[in-house]
């Protein structure tokens, strides 16, 4: 590999369209190449930027490192390819279509010796990136609940997943990565509403290892558009809205009231609210970025597959207690 990272670009659709637009200002990473069957539709290439329609030819044309942004079935399949070629690879979420897919592509890359990451973008959305980093300075004391919304209208690009692996991955991957802990128990319900065979709507109650409760909505059912994720502790409450990387703290009041029946019925009083200004820098970039450092040596940011593959894990989970209505030891 020279001083550039040469990065080969599979699959050309709703969100490969943007991984070309990123990956065009990335500083030692250049786009030489995009796999896509059906072509460029999107007008996502520009000038010199060869089309292959094999990921193999890719491979021959000379490559360091592959994004992949494929409908999730052909995940695996691409993915080992890579692998075996000597190739990094940053797979979009979910990592594959099930757990023994994930965990062979886990297996390929380590052997390999090679990067793989998977495209859990929330974890590099500012607002979560402070939230991180405050619960972790102590901010909240204990932490007793993290509850995530995901709605919003149906997305087109959607082609063989349900809201769980689509959606719901997001809310999984960062409630973990928030905590710093992985599921131990989820329930959930879910319901199809849209006529397609998979489910467009679920809610889920889980509890960490760690013991923090967890809740999550997740439909896209929804003409309201939410992304707010909602952690309290003993000190008070935090909500980051990742549509608008908004960082905000309601603290526990230490002002007592005089006012008798409020003082009765608030198990906490109101204290100040705060909103964080913060260095609002474009989540996929930053994926970017840690992805070439990880190839670089030069840092760990990025969301590992085995990241990935206990996050599909939850996420079977969710689809297994929704259908036998019963609670999944994880």
């Amino acid at each position: 590999m020279g001083s550039v990272i040469r990065v080969a670009l599979v699959g050309l659709g709703m969100m490969g369209r943007h991984h070309a637009r990123v990956l065009r200002g990335v500083d030692g990473v250049e786009l030489v190449a995009a796999v896509d069957a059906l072509g460029d539709t999107h007008g996502a290439l520009g000038p010199g930027v060869p089309l292959f329609t094999t990921v193999e030819q890719a491979i021959e044309h000379g490559i360091d490192a592959a994004v992949v942004a494929v409908p999730t079935i052909f995940h695996e399949e691409i993915g080992l390819t890579l692998a075996a070629a000597g190739v990094h690879c940053l797979i979009e979420k979910p990592v594959a279509h099930d757990v023994d897919a994930g965990r062979r592509l886990v297996e390929a890359f380590h052997a390999a010796g090679l990067v793989g990451a998977v495209g859990h973008i929330e974890r590099y959305n500012p607002a979560l990136q402070s939230l991180r980093s405050r619960i972790a300075a102590g901010d909240l004391g204990e932490v007793y609940q993290i509850a995530t919304r995901r709605q919003g209208p149906f997305p087109a690009r959607i082609a063989d997943v349900g809201v769980v692996k689509d959606l719901a991955t997001h809310d999984i991957d960062l409630t973990a990565w928030l905590a710093q802990s992985g599921f131990e128990t989820i329930f959930a319900q879910s319901a199809h509403r849209s006529g397609r065979p998979n489910e467009d709507l679920v809610s889920v109650s889980g509890r960490l290892r760690n013991g923090i409760v967890t809740n999550h909505l997740v439909n896209w059912l929804s003409p309201l558009k939410e992304r707010v994720t909602t952690v309290t502790g003993e000190k008070g409450t935090f909500v980051a809205d990742t549509i608008t990387a908004d960082l905000t703290f309601f603290a526990n009041g230490t002002v007592s009231t005089s006012w008798d029946s409020i003082a009765a019925f608030r198990g906490v009083s109101e204290g100040e609210m705060v909103r964080y200004a913060l260095t609002k820098r474009e989540p996929l970039l930053v994926e970017h970025e840690a992805f070439r450092d990880a190839i670089l040596g030069r840092a760990n940011d990025i969301v590992t597959l085995r990241d990935g593959l206990d996050t599909l894990r939850v996420a079977e989970a969710v689809v297994e207690a929704s259908r036998t209505s019963t609670a999944i030891t994880i």
